[in-house]
């Protein structure tokens, strides 16, 4: 492993400065970024280049969070392992529960990995990222004279923008969380917000240290607003830069599934008590598509988990089968409109992640079609 040195920086604002400064104390993390004009109108890039220019001399690569996360006191220390073995990769510690690179990460969970590639049409996620410090300068000169306020909208171009468009490295088990649902920048709409695959420190050292990268999961389904949808395996590549939304019935002939196969699925497999409970919460219609979410989740994962790159040494296997775990119960929750979010405690969420299961235990024996309409045999 590479030699590594990390310096690190806590972006905030005047109003959230006493947050701020218990966070970066309890972390050991070097300083605050203010945002150099805190009366303006709101720009998170504009504190991001305060923060991103905090690059201590001797340091290799440098980290930065936002002030509304929590994290574990080892998170410097997780941090400088997984730099020193990715030495030159943008590395993201977490990712939100209902994006598609969150879905991505929730894939990759069931997959068996422990880190994922960004997908390219996205955001990056931004409360708690590490750049290489040369990545950081680049990035400082790129955006210096951008007109964007979204920090995370554009460090993803900035990373389509290099070489052969590398994404970022998403750590699956997410160490860094967000607390709160107020937002600064304008995005409290979205109601709440949390990591996709929460993990304790204890569990993801080991897996962050030696676990595998899945560097192409294919299609990707995901949720938003209580509906399923299918991000493509090169859906970045369109006219609206890949920003558009496939439901999933639409998408379903790039997949190599039919709807045909998905209502089987669903007659054969779908736990009327369990649909009975989750629509008692949140209605018919979103327990039914939660569970063909899930169903096509663990189709994907099953084919995912064999493309996965070998892991340099063994990880923990309870420590995966947590991982796994905390991935699915974020499903129900995060699949909700945003209003209804809060309603989901403690009894819905079990309840959803139950449900959540036997769909993809169920899509992890799904079988696909060959071109000619054909049900092939597969391991």
């Amino acid at each position: 492993m590479t030699e590594v040195h990390v310096s690190s920086a806590v972006m905030t604002h005047p109003v959230r400065l006493t947050q701020a400064q218990d966070l970066a104390a309890r972390l050991r993390l070097d300083g605050l970024a203010l945002d150099p004009d805190p009366e303006g109108p709101p720009s998170a890039l504009r504190t991001a280049l305060v923060a991103w220019a905090a690059v201590t001399p001797r340091a290799s690569h440098h980290l930065v969070v936002q002030d509304d996360v929590d994290a574990p006191v080892e998170l410097l220390e997780i941090v400088g392992r997984a730099a020193a073995r990715f030495p030159d990769e943008a590395l993201v510690f977490y990712t939100n529960w209902h994006a598609r690179n969150g879905a991505a990460v929730r894939l990759a969970a069931l997959a068996g990995a422990c880190w994922v590639r960004a997908v390219p049409d996205e955001f990056t996620p931004s409360l708690g990222v590490c750049l290489p410090s040369g990545t950081a300068a680049d990035f400082r000169e790129y955006a210096r004279e951008s007109a964007e306020r979204h920090d995370d909208e554009l460090l993803s171009v900035f990373f389509r923008s290099r070489g052969r468009g590398r994404m970022s490295l998403l750590a699956v088990p997410n160490i860094v969380e967000h607390i709160g649902t107020s937002s600064i920048n304008g995005h409290a709409a979205q109601g709440i917000r949390l990591a996709v695959c929460p993990t304790s420190a204890a569990d993801a050292a080991p897996l962050l240290a030696r676990g595998g990268v899945l560097e192409e999961p294919g299609w990707i389904p995901y949720m938003r607003y209580g509906e399923g949808y299918i991000r493509l395996t090169g859906q970045e590549h369109g006219a609206d830069g890949g920003r558009g939304h496939h439901r999933w019935r639409d998408a379903l002939p790039a997949t190599g599934l039919t709807e045909e196969l998905v209502r089987e699925a669903r007659d054969a497999h779908l736990p009327e008590g369990l649909a009975a409970d989750v629509a008692r919460s949140f209605g018919r219609a979103f327990a039914e598509e939660l569970w063909i979410h899930c169903l096509l989740l663990g189709r994907q994962a099953a084919r995912a988990a064999r493309r996965l790159s070998p892991s340099p040494d063994v990880v923990p296997p309870d420590a995966l089968d947590r991982m796994r775990h905390s991935a699915v119960a974020t499903a129900g929750p995060a699949g909700l409109p945003p209003e209804r979010r809060p309603e989901a405690g403690p009894d819905e969420v079990r309840t959803m992640a139950a449900f959540a299961w036997t769909a993809v235990r169920a899509g992890e024996r799904l079988q696909g079609v060959s071109a000619g309409g054909h049900r092939p045999v597969e391991p």
